[in-house]
């Protein structure tokens, strides 16, 4: 017997946001990985996600909005990745923004 394999699709109306903080919401699109997911991730302005790890590697885009992380601001398009283990933020949204996410494994523990 051979198992069927279909395209899966997500459209903004289905989408389902869940608070992840204050002000900051998160939509898990796929999980590829044990632990990890694919999420877009919402930030209202002036939300700031704490200095924290990840025990996985994690890759994120900027899609829309400014945000200040590494010393760095952000704006749409922008791309980094920060390796497991790697301590990042403090993330701060200058505006709203969205990211997408994509990380490699389990979420961790936030603060320093």
């Amino acid at each position: 017997m051979t198992s069927q394999r279909t395209q899966t699709f997500i459209d903004p109306s289905a989408e389902e946001w869940a608070e992840f903080a204050p002000a900051i919401s998160l939509c898990v699109l796929a999980r590829p990985v044990p632990e990890g997911s694919i999420h877009r991730a919402r930030l209202e302005a002036g939300a700031t996600i704490p200095v924290h790890t990840h025990p996985s590697d994690e890759f994120v885009q900027v899609v829309r909005g400014t945000i200040v992380t590494g010393g760095r601001q952000c704006g749409p398009g922008t791309f980094w990745i920060t390796p497991a283990g790697t301590k990042q933020g403090p993330h701060h949204a200058v505006t709203d923004v969205e990211l997408l996410t994509i990380r490699l494994g389990p979420m961790g523990s936030f603060g320093e």
